[in-house]
């Protein structure tokens, strides 16, 4: 089986949002945080992005989601913050607000949530 068949594997289903010219698919399944590189770059309008997550989720899978972005050869900085309610604060969100800046994020690029709460 080739890379490309078993990147497909991974999809189990895909559900599509229907915005208009904002439409967007949502992919569920097994493996896809492998196949993130491969599934974002073709939505990019350069291959850069930012990841901002935090410090349980970055411990699970921050390496397979960089790992998958290295292979496509998509430029990316992380930023980890710290688990919790604490982090649902302006003074987080103004300190993100900063290290987007720094890491010169421009208006067009994404932005990775990795995972949920924070």
């Amino acid at each position: 089986m080739t890379q490309t068949e078993t990147a497909h594997l991974a999809i189990a289903e895909t559900v599509p949002v229907a915005l208009g010219a904002r439409s967007y698919d949502i992919h569920i399944g097994s493996g896809l945080l492998a196949e993130a590189g491969r599934l974002i770059a073709p939505l990019l309008p350069r291959p850069k992005l930012a990841i901002i997550t935090d410090t349980n989720v970055a411990a699970q899978h921050l390496k397979t989601v960089e790992k998958s972005l290295n292979e496509a050869a998509i430029e990316h900085a992380t930023l980890v913050v710290p688990a919790g309610e604490n982090s649902k604060s302006v003074s987080q969100l103004e300190a993100v607000c900063d290290w987007l800046l720094a890491q010169k994020i421009e208006r067009d690029d994404c932005i990775v949530a990795l995972g949920g709460g924070v």
